[in-house]
């Protein structure tokens, strides 16, 4: 049988410091369980940022949450995948914006855990490179927040 994952990692809108109304939601279901980080690179899409996996050593920063009640999960998750675009009306030809997938979250600890993430479903070429990985400082400096 396989194992139900019901925890997730949030790099951009999601998370706590930016103060989104989104974050309410979050917040209702899911509880903060650590900060981490993931493999990928960040680009700056203008308003949100596009995550994009890969296999070197860049790292996306941001914070790991688990779902309060498992009872919930599958409506919470459904809801979030409306906010970021991966429920689509395909039938018209739309493509979705994100798509969501387990991957691998490094914990500041050193431990590893896997949880949901959100990766950008475009192209990024052009977009400027988040070097540091962290969205919300770099929304900080470029004034955005």
């Amino acid at each position: 049988m396989k194992e139900t994952i019901f925890r997730l990692f949030v790099y951009g809108s999601l998370r706590s410091g930016f103060h989104h109304p989104a974050f309410q939601y979050i917040s209702r279901y899911f509880r903060l369980e650590a900060s981490g980080r993931i493999r990928g690179s960040l680009y700056d899409l203008g308003q949100f940022p596009a995550a994009v996996p890969c296999g070197d050593d860049h790292f996306i920063v941001g914070e790991l949450y688990i779902i309060k009640d498992e009872a919930e999960f599958s409506y919470a998750i459904e809801q979030l995948d409306d906010y970021e675009g991966v429920i689509v009306e395909e039938d018209e030809g739309e493509t979705p914006m994100y798509r969501r997938e387990v991957s691998t979250i490094y914990l500041d600890n050193n431990a590893t855990t896997l949880a949901w993430v959100y990766w950008y479903n475009d192209s990024v070429e052009g977009k400027p490179l988040i070097t540091s990985g962290d969205v919300l400082e770099y929304f900080k400096q470029q004034n955005k927040l």
